[in-house]
């Protein structure tokens, strides 16, 4: 494996400051220097970009993202024993690296970077990363503070993020991702690329937002995906029985004998501007 840089090889790092992964953190350390820099590019040029990372553990992302010529990377990290590993990157790298300790769940992600353009690039850990994509998905102003998404996740998830209607992934992620975003799976990435090795492959996918989504509530329509999808296998005038029922539906203009997974995110919309 070639090195992207001069610092020492991640395993070398991750055996020297005893950064064995945390189940309960959602840890998989990606050891692959070459793959971290795959991912990177699929963010596209990073000059004079500001790069948001979740998770950067010993940093291989990091040192990818910082090696393909990013302005500056903002990376938040909850776990400290990470923070000796990080640091050597930022002295390697003086200026472009900004590390905060902390929860990225209670992270204001909008007031970390005054000037842009800024990409979020992160290997998520898995017990938070759907969630996170949620609240990047759903503020309130629009466009958001970011330019472009590019996140790894279990496979599941990920084609749970692409999926369109009468897809078997088809869920509220695929109508929230669909409503305000280009979202395409870029590639696949084999346990064995991780240590330790997850039991499942993973997906990076990348998400660019539309800058002009149909005009919906981001509150409403969650509801109404949250309602639809929580019976998905029943008929629609079952499933949104709480939130509406037939009445909701005859107002939308949806057969109320249609199932959660035969509608488009246009008609999800339209439901949510009809509560």
């Amino acid at each position: 494996m070639a090195a992207i840089d001069g610092l020492p090889p991640l395993r070398d790092v991750i055996t020297r400051h005893g950064l064995d992964a945390k189940k309960a953190l959602g840890q998989n350390f990606l050891l692959d220097l070459n793959l971290t820099q795959k991912i990177a590019r699929t963010a596209g040029p990073l000059e004079d970009v500001t790069v948001i990372e979740v998770g950067p553990g010993p940093g291989g992302l990091t040192r990818a993202i910082l090696s393909l010529g990013a302005k500056k990377v903002i990376a938040i990290e909850r776990d400290s024993r990470c923070l000796p590993a990080l640091a050597e990157i930022s002295d390697f790298y003086p200026g472009r690296l900004k590390v905060i300790e902390g929860d990225a769940l209670k992270t204001p992600f909008e007031d970390l970077v005054t000037e842009g353009p800024v990409k979020i690039i992160a290997n998520l850990p898995y017990n938070v990363g759907t969630q996170l994509l949620v609240n990047w998905l759903l503020p309130e102003a629009w466009p958001p503070f970011y330019q472009s998404m590019t996140l790894m996740f279990q496979r599941e998830v990920g084609l749970r993020i692409v999926a369109d209607a009468d897809d078997d992934h088809y869920g509220r992620l695929g109508v929230l991702c669909g409503w305000r975003t280009n979202a395409r799976m870029a590639f696949d990435v084999s346990p064995q690329a991780f240590s330790p090795p997850p039991k499942v492959t993973s997906s990076v996918v990348h998400l660019e937002p539309i800058e002009n989504p149909i005009p919906c509530s981001a509150a409403d329509l969650e509801k109404v995906t949250m309602a639809a999808f929580g019976q998905r296998r029943k008929m629609l005038r079952q499933s949104v029985k709480s939130i509406g029922g037939e009445a909701l539906l005859a107002r939308a203009e949806i057969d109320p004998k249609r199932r959660a997974e035969t509608l488009s995110v246009e008609e999800f919309c339209r439901l949510a501007n009809c509560l």
